[in-house]
């Protein structure tokens, strides 16, 4: 989903190739694919495969973001430099990026309308955003999608972003000598990857874990038909496990990735000090589920749940979320739609912090603009 007024630029029309730039809490993840129509995916869980161009990350001071805002961007310019200049594995071959703005950043609602003018649906949006956003519209880039149409009505969903943060992004990527083509929400980016997947025209929760909070969405037929956040992520799950079994930050987050929800000697306490967390997390996906059965009926009922990200590299997350939802609960690694091409693989833990980088290095350069 493209944000606000970044598409009046009339060099960004050029179907040229682009590459994913994820920007977290404190790290920056990178990852170029194309598409490579000779793969044989009878073997892999994939529609499709991408080919691997390049991929690589690194960490900067975290006082370069406030409150979502890149406020010091000479800081994270300074560490991809370094990064695009010796750190990457294979290569990225191009100036044109697509990016993401944190979902927990973000105003995002579905709306029923009937049919209307380009016009009047422009209009009607733009009140709907003014009663539920609590955020001036001027000081917002609004944007919205069609995701399913009847004989009487259309459903949209509807993003809004503050313009403060955008603007600081596209600031950033300018600073850093690139080219902004594209800024969408992290789900976005999760569902673009998950669209690959061979089950992704069922129903679908997705969990995509990141540093700071837990986005949830329900996916099905790659449409995003509803949204949710809960504060908690990978950051949270670490600290959390280091006040409860007061250890350090370091021992904290081997003990998460080591060990985490599963057997050890310290299994309990690690489970009792993350419970309101995942409680939280359980409840946002039952209320999902719960609207996406009442306002798509029980037809065709969510049966899988899907976690990805950075902070879902916990042993015993899916297991435990198996257990209380009692849904088919499985990972989403973002390398299996790829084909790697002979390149160096990262590490087991960090595999799943490239999933939106993976996703954004998936846009089809000729639909960012098909509106």
């Amino acid at each position: 989903m493209l944000v606000g007024s970044i598409q009046k630029l009339p060099y960004f029309f050029k179907a040229k190739p682009l590459f994913g730039m994820d920007i977290g809490n404190g790290s920056l993840k990178v990852m170029q694919t194309e598409p490579d129509p000779r793969s044989d995916t009878s073997h892999t869980s994939a529609k499709t495969l991408a080919k691997l161009v390049g991929y690589g990350s690194c960490s900067f001071d975290k006082s370069a973001i406030d409150k979502g805002v890149v406020v010091k961007p000479e800081i994270i310019a300074q560490a991809a430099q370094k990064l695009f200049t010796s750190g990457l594995v294979g290569d990225i071959t191009t100036k044109r990026v697509a990016m993401t703005i944190p979902s927990y950043r973000t105003f995002t609602r579905s709306l029923s309308l009937p049919s209307l003018s380009s016009k009047e649906l422009d209009e009607a949006i733009r009140m709907e955003a003014e009663q539920y956003i609590p955020v001036p519209i001027d000081q917002l880039y609004l944007d919205y999608q069609q995701i399913r149409a009847t004989n009487d009505n259309r459903e949209f969903l509807i993003v809004a972003v503050p313009k403060n943060i955008v603007d600081s992004y596209i600031e950033l990527v300018v600073i850093m000598g690139l080219e902004p083509v594209f800024i969408e929400t992290t789900m976005s980016a999760a569902g673009r990857l998950f669209s690959n997947d061979y089950q992704s025209d069922i129903p679908t929760i997705i969990i995509d874990f990141g540093s700071l909070s837990s986005d949830i969405s329900v996916i099905d037929k790659n449409n995003m038909l509803a949204t949710g956040t809960v504060q908690g992520g990978g950051e949270i799950f670490t600290k959390t496990i280091a006040d409860t079994l007061h250890v350090t930050p370091e021992e904290a987050h081997i003990i998460k990735t080591h060990y985490g929800l599963g057997v050890s000697k310290r299994q309990a306490e690690v489970r009792e000090g993350l419970e309101p967390v995942f409680n939280q997390i359980n409840k946002e996906i039952k209320r999902l589920i719960r609207y996406f059965g009442e306002r798509y009926g029980n037809d065709r009922p969510i049966t899988q749940l899907v976690t990805l990200g950075g902070g879902s590299n916990i042993p015993g997350l899916n297991e435990l979320l198996t257990d209380r939802l009692r849904l088919a609960v499985r990972p989403c690694d973002p390398w299996q739609y790829l084909e790697i091409n002979n390149l160096k693989l990262p590490s087991r833990a960090d595999k799943q912090m490239y999933a939106t980088a993976a996703g954004l290095s998936m846009v089809n350069p000729g639909e960012v603009f098909k509106k």
